[in-house]
């Protein structure tokens, strides 16, 4: 069986269904009279039913023949393309709308569009039989229902969510085009300096710039240089706490790091009065994290253990090591020796820790690297509660990652924490190469480059887009979801949300529920939106009688009287149909005294009689 959707039509003296395929592409009508039987005026009566109108909803008639007894019988039914298609048939037609071939190249630019990468490892049998298959054919690179089905099949619950726009971002390419703005307007920060005090560091060109963001569902989208690998740094330091959240709890590892923001510089030589660092995003609060990761085990295993849980997180995306980085941060390290001695004379370490192998390891960890391609999968892996989106497997506990956001949020940001914690709202953490990890719960995670470090050792660009992204949408963790209107939300099927909100105005209109209507409108809703039919509000309630909704619409909202449905008729033709008197009236007097605007729809034309014409119901 197919599941399909039933969606009202308002017609005059019914409520009508339109019938919605899996996909929420109309299939036809199917009438459901709510009061009359009978057909409106001038409505109906093409004798074409939706199912003729479409192929996919029109039944295939079984031919009869005669047995050897002379009685006839049903053939066995033959399956004809395009007729009660199966649901990898129903999403090929809707990609194709309706055609029987479509290009490869273009299926792959319309899956693109929905924000899933051929690369995907969830597609990865797919597109490797799509290969294999086009390889070893000489019949060109058109895909058919039937490659389609081959090809497909194992992954069209995928692929349906996405071409029905299921997913947590809907409108994937509009959302993309802003995200491209909001990048080349960074892009003109120019201001800030690259980290000298690491020499290898140092090397890396300030014109850097790339963001690469994955959402909760998978889709994908950089923009920039987002290919080109870079050491993790400080962004090391949420990840390595989580790892070990995950392999331990929330009470052991706090037994020997703090849980509040410091108010100093991140590599201070400093503890808070129960002489513990702060918190685990300062150098100090690392260093001792990396100490409680694989106990008794050699570096090796430590440092494997840790590769482990970020390829996972990753995806198994790119997740490197740079050991020239390492070499440096050695070299260069005398801070973190001297966090490190401090650290040791006051036993914040657990007991039988070799502090200079801490060390060691803490500048591995630093000196891993990443792409804004897997990063940005790494920070949507702890959007989605630990679960990576693009294998669906469970990397972190949901402790772990609960715990871990909630520091990027109050300590992230090194001695802008604060305020980026009061502007953007979202968990984040920055590094000295110029990395920015952000996230949005249940959304997204992102990761931007860009060397040119302010002040206080954030990238420049990276904040300046992350400022920008919640200025635009309603990411902000406090911003109300419901009453916020000056933000846009991603989240939000556009088509849907309108359609919801015609569907409510209708059938307030047809009930006439006054104060349903006036809600509306002080809510600035637009009073004269039209359902499939071209049917206004006004529509409605002229047909239904409501003489006070009729007056409230056109004496409180001033709607335009002249509207057609597709059939041609206005509000007033639907009150004298149905006998409605007094409604006719109010129509007739307030035609006379209304103007249409200059951008007035071309079905609201203005149309009325003659003065000499107009006459007293």
């Amino acid at each position: 069986m197919h599941r399909l959707k039933l969606l009202p039509c308002f017609t005059a003296g019914a409520c009508h269904f339109r019938v919605e395929n899996i996909l929420g592409k109309p299939n036809g009508f199917v009438n459901r009279p709510w009061k009359w039987q009978h057909s409106p005026r001038g409505r109906a009566t093409s004798g074409v039913s939706g199912a003729d109108r479409n192929p996919l909803l029109k039944a295939s008639k079984s031919p009869m023949k005669k047995n050897e007894n002379g009685d006839t019988q049903n053939e066995p039914r033959k399956h004809k393309p395009g007729l009660m298609p199966g649901l990898e048939d129903m999403l090929f037609y809707t990609i194709t709308e309706g055609h029987e071939q479509i290009p490869i190249p273009k299926f792959i630019s319309a899956l693109k569009s929905t924000g899933l990468l051929t690369s995907d490892p969830r597609l990865k049998y797919c597109m490797d039989l799509l290969h294999q298959t086009v390889q070893s054919s000489s019949s060109g690179i058109t895909l058919d229902r039937h490659l389609f089905r081959k090809v497909f099949g194992s992954n069209i619950v995928l692929l349906t969510q996405a071409f029905r726009k299921k997913f947590v971002i809907p409108d994937f390419e509009v959302f993309s085009s802003h995200i491209n703005r909001l990048y080349e307007n960074a892009r003109k920060k120019t201001s800030g300096k690259v980290a000298d005090y690491i020499p290898q560091l140092a090397k890396f060109s300030p014109d850097l710039w790339g963001v690469s963001l994955c959402t909760v569902d998978g889709q994908r989208h950089s923009v920039g240089d987002t290919k080109i690998p870079f050491c993790l740094q400080s962004c090391i330091k949420p990840l390595e706490y989580a790892i070990a959240v995950n392999e331990f709890n929330t009470d052991y590892v706090h037994q020997y790091v703090g849980k509040e923001p410091s108010g100093l510089r991140f590599n201070k030589v400093f503890l808070n009065e129960e002489d513990k660092p702060h918190n685990p995003m300062v150098n100090a609060g690392a260093i001792v994290v990396t100490s409680l990761i694989k106990p008794g085990a050699n570096k090796a295993e430590k440092f494997d253990c840790v590769m482990n849980f970020l390829n996972k997180m990753a995806g198994n995306e790119y997740v490197g090591f740079s050991n020239a980085t390492f070499q440096s941060e050695k070299e260069t390290g005398d801070r973190n020796f001297a966090i490190g001695y401090y650290l040791k004379e006051k036993k914040c370490f657990p007991e039988g820790v070799d502090m200079i192998a801490t060390l060691d390891f803490y500048f591995q960890l630093c000196s891993i690297e990443v792409t804004c391609e897997s990063g940005g999968v790494m920070a949507a892996t702890l959007a989605n509660g630990g679960i990576c989106p693009i294998t669906g497997e469970r990397v972190l506990s949901a402790e772990a990652v609960r715990n871990t956001l909630s520091l990027m949020h109050s300590c992230g940001m090194y001695d802008f924490s604060g305020e980026f914690a009061f502007h953007v709202g979202l968990p984040a953490k920055s590094g000295v190469s110029g990395g920015v990890l952000l996230v949005v719960p249940n959304v997204m995670g992102i990761m931007c480059l860009s060397p040119s470090l302010d002040k206080v050792g954030n990238s420049v660009r990276g904040i300046d887009f992350c400022q920008e992204l919640v200025s635009l949408f309603n990411f902000h963790n406090y911003d109300n979801l419901r009453h916020f209107a000056k933000k846009l939300d991603p989240r939000r099927n556009g088509s849907e949300v309108k359609e919801e909100s015609v569907v409510n105005l209708l059938f307030a209109a047809y009930s006439g529920d006054i104060a349903a209507l006036r809600r509306f409108a002080l809510s600035a809703v637009d009073m004269e939106q039209k359902d499939y039919d071209s049917r206004t509000p006004l529509h409605i309630a002229a047909a239904e009688g409501h003489v006070e909704v009729v007056s409230f619409l056109l004496d409180g909202c001033r709607v335009n009287p002249f509207c057609k449905d597709r059939w041609g008729n206005t509000p007033l033709d639907d009150a004298i149909h149905f006998n409605h008197h007094h409604v006719a009236k109010l129509l007739r007097n307030y035609q006379m005294s209304y103007s249409l605007p200059e951008t007035a729809d071309s079905n609201c034309e203005d149309e009325r009689p003659p003065t000499s014409f107009v006459t007293n119901v």
